[in-house]
This record gives structure tokens, sequence and C-alpha cells, in this order.
């Protein structure tokens, strides 16, 4: 560390002919034309804007994902409720917070902060402009997917998972663009089998959400959230709040290209 101040002084210590420099500087400027001062000023404005650009990855809640939902809104959508005791994933007992008439319940208070995680990763994804995938595969929800995966720009895969859908590349080709996000639905094949496109998304170190419920493994799933897979309203309410996210991010991408497209054309 100390090697490393002494460097950073160096780097930025002034001359020692700053003080005559910086008179010549002002006495020059003074003789300038006012048409050459005012380019100046423009680029002086152009370096501030630059400078002035936010990152996203800087604010915690740059999308403001946090305010689309509240724990209410969770309960109401019925997400609490799991399967029966029976069925239970040893690796998700850290989300239950009981059971009721032998059905598992899930803690909303940590089903709601994982839910803001994903929501707020998915908005990242559609910001940069990657492309994002909704997968289900209850026939019964296929409708309202796809018509969500369409309301917002992206792509949907509500039939059955063909084995090497994105893995076999000889099947789909070398040009083709796989997604940079998968959303999963639900996350299992059967009972027990954990979905092959969670598997083939893992394989690819493609990011993924996936709603778990009480039988899902969670730790294939980049954003796994807690919560019933089953219910329409449930999924009716992932569905909404997904294509919310993702309508935010690319809403501030177009914000972004015109605000400071000077700047992204001078990087690029």
């Amino acid at each position: 560390m100390a090697m490393m101040w002494r460097a950073f002084k160096s780097a930025v210590q002034l001359p020692k002919n700053y003080q005559f420099t910086l008179s010549h500087s002002l006495k020059t400027l003074s003789s300038l034309p006012q048409s050459q001062i005012s380019v100046d000023a423009k680029q002086s404005e152009e370096i501030s804007n630059t400078l002035e650009m936010p990152d996203p990855l800087d604010y915690p809640d740059f999308f403001q994902v946090s305010n689309l939902f509240t724990v209410e809104d969770l309960f109401k959508a019925r997400v609490h409720y799991g399967h029966t005791m029976g069925t239970l994933n040893e690796h998700m007992k850290q989300f239950i917070l009981g059971s009721r008439l032998g059905t598992l319940i899930f803690d909303l208070d940590q089903t709601a902060v994982l839910l803001k995680e994903a929501l707020n990763f998915t908005a990242h994804i559609a910001f940069r402009g990657g492309i994002i995938l909704f997968v289900a595969r209850y026939k019964q929800n296929s409708h309202l997917i796809e018509k969500t995966a369409l309301e917002c720009g992206e792509y949907s895969h509500t039939k059955d998972w063909r084995r090497g859908t994105f893995t076999d590349s000889n099947r789909f080709g070398m040009m083709t663009r796989l997604p940079e996000l998968t959303i999963f639905l639900n996350t299992l094949n059967s009972v027990f089998e954990t979905h092959t496109g969670v598997l083939e998304s893992n394989k690819l170190l493609i990011p993924s959400v996936g709603i778990v419920d009480t039988n899902c493994f969670p730790n294939y799933i980049t954003y796994p959230v807690p919560g019933n897979d089953d219910s329409p309203q449930a999924i009716e309410l992932y569905c909404k709040l997904f294509k919310e996210a993702i309508l935010r991010g690319k809403a501030k991408r177009k914000e972004f290209i015109e605000k400071y497209q000077h700047i992204i054309e001078d990087s690029d």
C-alpha cells in the first residue's frame, strides 16, 4: 500500500514551475478570441458530463424494483404455500417458516429479499441489452408466460425441453446467440427431477432466476426465489414483476443512450 501511495503522489505531484505555467496560461487565455473560448467551454462541459455519467452498479437499487411489491402482495398471491411435509427438499429448510395442516409455509420476509435481488439483476441484464428467456413447464401457464415475454420484447420456452437445447451446438448452429439470463417459473421436470434447462444453463454459466418450491433443489439457480410455483395467482404475480423489471431496465437504457450519446460514440 505504501508503494502504491508513493506512486500515486508522484503521478499527481505538481511541477516546480507550476505557478509560472498557470500565469502564462491565464495570459494566453485572455488574449484568445471569444469564439475559441466558447469552444473550450463546450469541451469542458462535455468532460463534466462524462464524469457525471452514473454507473448503475454503484447503486443498490438503481431501477427502484424494491417498490414493485410488498410482502402483503406475496401473501395475497398465495406465494407462501409450499407442498406437503413429506416432499421437502432439505436444502429448502432455510426458507421455511413452519407448517399448517401438513402444508409447508414459506417465510415471505426471506422471499421478498431474494425476489428483489432477482428483479434487480433482471433489470440490469435488460439495461445492458441482454437476451432474457422465460421458461415454464406447465401448460396451463404457457399462454400467460408467452404473453409476458412478448409484451416486454423477450423470449419464452413453454414446451417440453429437449436435452441439448443449449449445449448441442450441432442442433442450433454457431450463429445462434444464447440468452444472457433464463427465468424459470418451474425448476423441475417431475416431482424431484431438476429441469434440464436449469442444468444446461448451469453448465454454460448462463445466469438463472428460478422460482423454487419446497420440493426443489435451489443450488443450481443463480438467484433462487423461494415460493409457490403452482398457484395461478403466484405465477401471474411473478410474470407481472419480471416484466416490469425488464421494462424499467430497457427504459433506463433508452434514457442513457439519448442523454449520453456523444460520450458513447466517443468511447467507440
